[in-house]
């Protein structure tokens, strides 16, 4: 049964965002999590994409099945799918599967957070010394090289031009291969099979 209030409820939070920010139309608007009814909502966001309010919608944190689902079943395919992608968590199928379905990887958390001692890795520091790079330089040329969109996070200027400056080298195949190759095959940042992060999720009311 479709959820009419959760579709009204999407599109409204879309008007309500726009009003605040000023702007008559954003260019991609994303549904952070797969959590309550979520095609309602993204039937909201479809609306809104229709009426010309986004120039693209998407989603995030749609691991593969849950994605194909949504596929399967909705009007507009999502531009984007925002997901956690670094070397400790390589989500190589999940990529297979965007491919797939023509939706764009994008990584939220490309430099881990800054755990797994990510940023003094030996084989990462080796591989940038190589190139006159930094370990996370080569993080974030490695995921570019795989066809992903990246999002790094910092508030330091050198920081930022450091993550922009990534466009004058290429990684071999045998690097692409050792990068991959520290995949832990599951995420430390955050589990959304654990049933008390989605009743935190389903809890929260952002409009």
């Amino acid at each position: 049964m479709q959820d009419a209030k959760s579709e009204e409820t999407a599109y409204e939070a879309v008007k309500s965002s726009l009003a605040k920010l000023d702007m008559s139309y954003v260019d991609l608007i994303l549904l952070h999590q797969p959590m309550g009814d979520y095609f309602a909502a993204y039937r909201g966001i479809e609306k809104a994409y229709k009426e010309g309010l986004a120039k693209a919608v998407g989603v995030a944190n749609f691991y593969p099945a849950i994605l194909a689902n949504l596929c399967e079943n909705v009007d507009v395919i999502p531009a984007v799918n925002q997901v956690e992608l670094h070397p400790f968590f390589v989500q190589a199928k999940a990529l297979e599967n965007m491919k797939a379905y023509g939706v764009a990887p994008q990584a939220w958390g490309p430099l881990a957070e800054g755990r797994h001692g990510i940023f003094t890795d030996p084989e990462l520091v080796e591989i940038g010394k190589k190139y006159g790079k930094s370990a996370a330089q080569v993080v974030l040329k490695w995921n570019v090289q795989r066809g992903v969109s990246i999002i790094p996070k910092s508030v330091h200027v050198e920081r930022m031009e450091q993550n922009i400056d990534i466009w004058d080298f290429t990684l071999t195949d045998d690097e692409m291969a050792k990068i991959a190759a520290k995949d832990l095959g599951h995420s430390e940042i955050v589990n959304h099979d654990d049933p008390a992060f989605v009743k935190m999720l389903c809890g929260r009311n952002i409009h």
